[in-house]
């Protein structure tokens, strides 16, 4: 079946939050990642599936951030335990102790938080990852790839429950945004858009950007 461009209605669900409030932000900086956690090949593979997706918002990656250093950081862990030995990772992350036992408890495999400057707009993802399960069956790319996407926007926390944002090409196993997703992204990402917003006529601005850059990529 063709894929077609997201609705007005179908974007607005995917930042309007189970308690029914609209909550958009996206980065308003350059996105700097820094990994934890993993060997180097696979960085190597991360890294390229990182900066593959976040061209998808018209940016590129950059080596460092004025003000902190790296603003994107990933931990892999192989229990959540491993977490809390990290050295001084309680003073950026807010009540680390009792997240890392609602995450035991819950036997979760990911979790990911965002810091937002004073204008709403993200300035720090932290995304944790225990390499169990489905998550620990996913190729890097695949994992680099829908990870970021999931970050370079506050989507509700609904979204995706029923339809990925990622698709595998079947001719060589390459792992991408979905277009319409893709369209989303870029559009959210217009200089003339703003960085955050807390209510849904947002999207009277948002949706015409995104069917017409879903537009032009089917032509």
């Amino acid at each position: 079946m063709t894929e077609t461009t997201l609705s007005a209605q179908e974007i607005e669900t995917l930042f309007t939050r189970t308690d029914g409030s609209y909550a958009f932000a996206r980065w308003a900086r350059p996105i700097v990642p820094v990994v934890f956690g993993i060997d180097d090949d696979s960085l190597t593979h991360l890294k390229a599936a990182i900066a593959q997706t976040v061209a998808v918002t018209g940016g590129i990656l950059q080596d460092t951030d004025p003000e902190l250093g790296a603003n994107f950081m990933w931990f892999f862990c192989q229990n959540w335990d491993e977490i809390s030995l990290i050295p001084d990772l309680g003073k950026l992350v807010p009540d680390l102790d009792e997240t890392l036992a609602t995450l035991t408890k819950t036997k979760a495999a990911q979790h990911r938080m965002f810091i937002y400057d004073s204008d709403g707009a993200i300035k720090m993802c932290i995304v944790f990852l225990r390499m169990t399960g489905a998550v620990a069956d996913l190729s890097i790319q695949a994992l680099g790839v829908g990870e970021t996407l999931q970050s370079l926007l506050l989507w509700s926390d609904k979204s995706f429950e029923s339809d990925s944002p990622i698709a595998t090409l079947k001719d060589n196993g390459i792992c991408i945004v979905k277009p319409k997703y893709a369209a989303l992204v870029r559009a959210a990402y217009d200089s003339t858009m703003p960085a955050s917003a807390g209510d849904a006529s947002h999207v009277l601005r948002l949706f015409p950007r995104v069917a017409k850059l879903f537009g032009d990529m089917e032509a």
